[in-house]
């Protein structure tokens, strides 16, 4: 429904960087159609998928790092108000602290490598994970959970049959939100830290004043990004089908009224 309304948008924005571009473009401002060129000869260098690959090392590993720790402690926190009090205010240290300034630390105490791209990658998306998943286990009603309470249920009949169904739209969401500040993290971390993966390529064609290259690169991040944004809203719909109504229902029931 939304594609036609897209695709304008976008061909409009193309039309105004092209514009733009003629106007007051140069070495360093390329035109959109010297972009697109520029990013289909890099699909066809080894130098870009090396750097891919390298880069998603850091993003699989550090991203899966941030939902195995995050989803559970965000789950925890939403279900044990001892648990948050102790916890609340890392959380909250962890919200507001920017993340770039925190390279230096990692930097000291793990080095530069693998390690420290990753934890950076994680720190960057677990506070998502954490805050959503607390949320979807806060707004569960607790009236269900009096209920089951009433009928004998036990905590581990609880969390399987109330908690965690009811949660896990809100814990999908995190998970969608805190993948796209790994993307983000990933590409810092190379920008600030080490010169290596998209991040290294990036740097190098903005040293050799590559302006066409520069923008094919960041074109091929962006396709990432929302590729990557576009799975996780698809496993969203997938695992909360549950959640929406369906049509065919609504139809019938007011077809019977």
């Amino acid at each position: 429904m939304n594609l036609p309304y897209q695709l304008l948008t976008f061909a409009v924005l193309a039309t105004c960087w092209e514009l733009y571009a003629d106007v007051r473009g140069g070495l360093l401002l390329p035109g959109f159609a010297e972009t697109v060129r520029a990013t289909a000869g890099l699909l066809g260098e080894a130098e870009l998928w090396r750097a891919l690959y390298v880069s998603n090392q850091a993003l699989v590993l550090g991203f899966a790092l941030a939902v195995v720790v995050g989803v559970p402690l965000g789950t925890a926190l939403g279900r044990f108000r001892l648990l948050e009090r102790y916890a609340d205010v890392h959380l909250n240290i962890l919200l507001v602290t920017p993340m770039a300034a925190l390279i230096p630390l990692l930097v000291m105490s793990v080095g530069v490598g693998t390690v420290s791209r990753v934890v950076l990658v994680a720190l960057f998306s677990v506070v998502m994970v954490i805050v959503n998943s607390r949320a979807g286990v806060r707004q569960v009603d607790p009236a269900l959970i009096e209920m089951a309470r009433s009928f004998g249920a036990g905590e581990r009949t609880v969390w399987a049959r109330i908690l965690l169904p009811a949660a896990l739209p809100a814990v999908m969401t995190g998970v969608r939100l805190g993948l796209g500040r790994a993307v983000t993290g990933m590409v810092l971390v190379e920008l600030l830290m080490v010169s290596d993966g998209i991040g290294g390529l990036i740097l190098t064609y903005r040293g050799l004043l590559k302006a066409p290259q520069l923008y094919g690169t960041i074109a091929v991040i962006l396709a990432e990004a929302l590729l990557l944004g576009a799975a996780a809203h698809w496993a969203e719909r997938r695992l909360t089908r549950w959640t929406r109504p369906n049509p065919s229902r609504t139809r019938t029931a007011r077809s019977q009224r």
